[in-house]
Parts: C-alpha cells; sequence; structure tokens
C-alpha cells in the first residue's frame, strides 16, 4: 500500500499561516505530479493545489496569492505554505499523487474565526 504521510495541520486564528508537508516514497514522489485536496463537511472536494514534477503550479481560485505548494524532489517531500487563513479553509487536507491517483490520509486544518 502506497504511503503518502501528511502531517503541519491544526488550529489556527483567521490570519494565521500553516505549513503543510507530504512525504512519498520515491518512487512514486518521481513520476507523479503531486497536489492538495481538501473536503470540508458538507462540500465537494476541492483541488487546492498542483506541482508538476518541474515545478510548474496551478491553484484554485480561492486560494490564489495566499497558499503556495513547493516540493523538494531530493526529500521526496511536497509543501503547501498556507497564510492569511480564513475559516472557509477549514477542512480535511490530503496529499495527492496526481497521475497514479493515490492520496494520503489527510491532516485536519481548522481556522476559527
Amino acid at each position: 500500500q502506497v504511503q503518502l504521510v501528511e502531517s503541519g495541520g491544526g488550529l489556527v486564528q483567521a490570519g494565521g499561516s500553516l505549513r503543510l508537508s507530504c512525504a512519498a516514497p520515491e518512487n512514486i514522489f518521481s513520476i507523479n505530479p503531486m497536489g492538495w485536496y481538501r473536503q470540508a463537511p458538507g462540500k465537494e472536494r476541492e483541488l487546492v493545489a498542483a506541482v508538476s514534477i518541474g515545478g510548474s503550479t496551478h491553484y484554485a481560485e480561492s486560494v490564489k496569492g495566499r497558499f503556495t505548494i513547493s516540493r523538494d524532489n531530493a526529500k521526496n517531500t511536497m509543501y503547501l505554505q498556507m497564510n492569511s487563513l480564513k475559516p472557509e479553509d477549514t477542512a480535511m487536507y490530503y496529499c495527492t499523487a496526481l497521475l497514479q491517483a493515490f492520496i494520503g490520509q489527510g491532516t485536519q486544518v481548522t481556522v476559527s474565526s
């Protein structure tokens, strides 16, 4: 079973910051564009951000200018720097290997108003 391991979630006040990390096996990380999904209770899953193997990025409109996705290919780790957090960013955040559709178990992000 492929393990994508997320970390860095937590409780933060509105306006605050969090940094999520996702570690993946090298054989998965090296061939997959990677991304972060999020899902809040009662809402559809949303692709928040994605990063190609070469570092090109894509963001959902809702997070542009506030979130930054990056990857360290030497460490097989992806990051999501989240700034200016809003209560509507509250969700479970999942790391995903986009080519092979692997997904982690998620890390909870809660933003209080």
